[in-house]
């Protein structure tokens, strides 16, 4: 089994996205860049120099269903047939009645002014056209196996970013494909995300995201292949490194709580106050997941009996 990197132009503010070719049998091409006229030119280029073309691609494993990782499946599958797979629980937000990124109950509870919510359902309206729905979508699941002619992929369920993240697992040599659930020299943001278990409530992000970062330091990964940026080579001091940057966003958070009580959309400000356009959404979302982490963890209370919560110290 070989894996070879593609880097793929993407038009968002985290730049160009690595994609990974299995060479194998079957040919799999884990996520694909988004839908533009440059990110398909460059697959189709860095395809070419390694002597493949659209058509021979038999098999696209999603890590998730942003539109940097799924938008030229619809395009791929089209031109070569290959059955395209995603995590069970993001399979509705692939196919024709996907949904939008922005659940307009979630965000207005976290507090966000009515014409702000409309902004950011107005910017993401706009990244979805990065991206064509796919008629036909398989489930994965947690550790199904990825078989190829000379090994296998283990799927490694993630959650955290998104509620359907997924890494995959090479089992002889500890190489692990990690889509944005492990990135270098940024931290994934943790989208606020409807539960897929309950889409009423709140997916607890921040503390699924600690989670798998355990269960993947309990792999002994030696060799992560990240989705933007470069390669982890030592994953202890990577874990180290993230849980001290969670531990202490969430003091800063605690610490700019007032007596009287905050907001989500208050503590993004106050955290992200030059926050604007689709970085807005991106701040709540990061505020949301934080408080919440507070108050699984017992360092804050949530009241939520009127339409938005609002957090206070305990």
């Amino acid at each position: 089994m070989r894996i070879e990197r593609l880097v793929i132009p993407t038009p968002f503010p985290v730049g160009p996205i690595n994609i990974y070719l299995i060479v194998d049998d079957p040919l799999t091409l884990v996520d694909t860049g988004p839908k533009t006229n440059e990110a398909k030119s460059a697959l189709q280029q860095q395809l070419a120099g390694l002597g493949f073309r659209f058509d021979h691609i038999k098999r696209i494993i999603l890590t998730h269903t942003h539109e940097d990782h799924c938008g030229l499946a619809a395009m791929l599958q089209q031109a070569s047939g290959a059955k395209v797979y995603v995590h069970e629980w993001e399979i509705e937000e692939i196919g024709p009645n996907r949904h939008g990124r922005v659940n307009r109950p979630l965000i207005g509870r976290a507090g966000v002014p009515g014409e702000k919510l409309e902004l950011m359902a107005g910017y993401y309206d706009k990244i979805k056209n990065y991206a064509d729905a796919v008629d036909d979508v398989e489930a994965y699941r947690d550790e199904q196996e990825f078989v190829f002619a000379t090994g296998s992929l283990r799927v490694i369920h993630t959650p955290g970013h998104t509620p359907g993240s997924c890494c995959l697992l090479r089992e002889s040599s500890r190489l692990m494909l990690t889509g944005d659930t492990i990135l270098k020299n940024i931290t994934p943001n943790p989208i606020l995300n409807p539960d897929p278990l309950n889409p009423e409530r709140r997916f607890p992000s921040l503390g699924e995201y600690l989670v798998s970062l355990a269960r993947i330091r309990s792999l002994a990964p030696t060799l992560l292949k990240t989705s933007h940026g470069d390669e982890v080579t030592d994953y202890e001091e990577h874990f180290n490194r993230l849980v001290r940057h969670v531990r202490e966003r969430q003091a800063r958070v605690i610490s700019l709580v007032p007596k009287n009580g905050i907001t989500a959309w208050e503590m993004s400000v106050l955290m992200f106050p030059g926050a604007r356009d689709i970085n807005q959404f991106l701040a709540v979302s990061e505020a949301v997941a934080n408080l919440d982490l507070a108050v699984a963890d017992g360092k804050l209370k949530m009241d939520g009996r009127d339409t938005v919560e609002t957090y206070h110290r305990v």
